[in-house]
């Protein structure tokens, strides 16, 4: 079983970058309390898909948002 599957097209990839980049410095930003940690850790996810383009979750419910090459 393969786990580092692509299933996430570049928009996805692009929105998840841009998101996690606004996330992860939020407790440096705003203090640490516990949901600029949540937000900072929830960030590092989203960057680690962003790169990988793979998403655990789109795994868990079936949806694979990459176009699908004719053979």
């Amino acid at each position: 079983m393969k786990f580092l599957i692509k299933n996430q097209n570049n928009k996805d990839r692009l929105i998840r970058l841009i998101i996690s980049l606004l996330l992860i410095p939020s407790p440096l930003i705003f203090g640490e309390t516990r949901w600029t940690m949540i937000a900072g850790w929830l960030g590092i996810a989203l960057l680690f898909n962003a790169l990988s383009g793979n998403c655990y979750a789109y795994r868990l419910f079936g949806i694979n948002s990459c176009k699908i090459p004719k053979k």
